[in-house]
């Protein structure tokens, strides 16, 4: 089985660099620097575009994944805009105060989201008993559940991953996510046998806009989508599909 290579991006370049790259399927964010928000109307419709899947995700706004009435009646309506501009998917997530999974929400914004393909995103991480949270993410009907096994970095939580691809079986897909670079890539998928990845594929980029820096247009240092990066990521993802065959 072939081992799918997602990027994330959050601007018309990255998302350019990343399909130059070959990835196989765009994550459309804002603000990646604060783990991607909801993508704004103009980059969903030139996503729209794109050769590969794309999909949306729908985060209203930093912070926490405890949301009132008022994120939830955003999400809809984001859900709608993503349909509307005839993208693939919906990333979704939404917890508890307790950071148990809000299945009433979920249950809700699934059901919002029927015609399209959806990912349970990192809120998953933040759960009490990730078995738990595996089998209500096969419940609510997710495709993949994106985590990095419970810990900050995907690398780090290889454990708790190869765990939950086991567990999980042809149930539902689980994608590694966080830290997933080319210096962790091959021992993350070796470790734990998923068939897709999450990753940025970015790179750090200094300014030399002094003005843009001073008035705070722009941070000293940024990131950017790097296409080298992404061909290198799915030259590798090509290598260890054939030693797995």
């Amino acid at each position: 089985m072939s081992i799918l290579l997602e990027v994330c991006v959050d601007s018309p370049e990255g998302l350019a660099a990343a399909i130059a790259g070959g990835a196989n399927r765009i994550e459309l964010c804002a603000a990646l620097d604060v783990g991607g928000l909801t993508p704004p109307p103009g980059m969903i419709a030139l996503a729209a575009k794109a050769p590969v899947p794309v999909y949306g995700i729908i985060r209203p706004r930093a912070g926490s994944f405890v949301y009132d009435a008022d994120n939830e009646a955003a999400m809809m309506a984001d859900i709608d805009a993503v349909r509307a501009a005839g993208l693939a998917g919906v990333v979704i997530g939404a917890s508890r105060p307790d950071m148990v999974l809000d299945m009433g929400l979920l249950k809700r914004l699934m059901a919002h989201s029927q015609g399209l393909g959806v990912t349970l995103h990192r809120a998953f991480d933040l759960v009490p008993d990730p078995f738990e949270a595996l089998e209500q993410a096969i419940e609510l009907g997710v495709e993949r559940v994106l985590t990095s096994g419970l810990k900050v970095s995907g690398p780090d939580g290889t454990e708790m991953l190869k765990m939950l691809v086991e567990r999980a079986g042809d149930r539902v897909s689980i994608m590694p996510g966080g830290g997933i670079n080319l210096a962790t890539v091959e021992r993350v998928v070796r470790e734990t046998g998923v068939h897709e990845v999450h990753s940025s594929c970015r790179r750090p980029v200094g300014s030399t806009d002094e003005r843009a820096i001073a008035f705070g247009f722009q941070a000293p240092v940024s990131y950017e989508t790097s296409g080298e990066i992404v061909r290198q990521m799915r030259s590798l993802l090509d290598e260890l599909e054939v030693a797995r065959d």
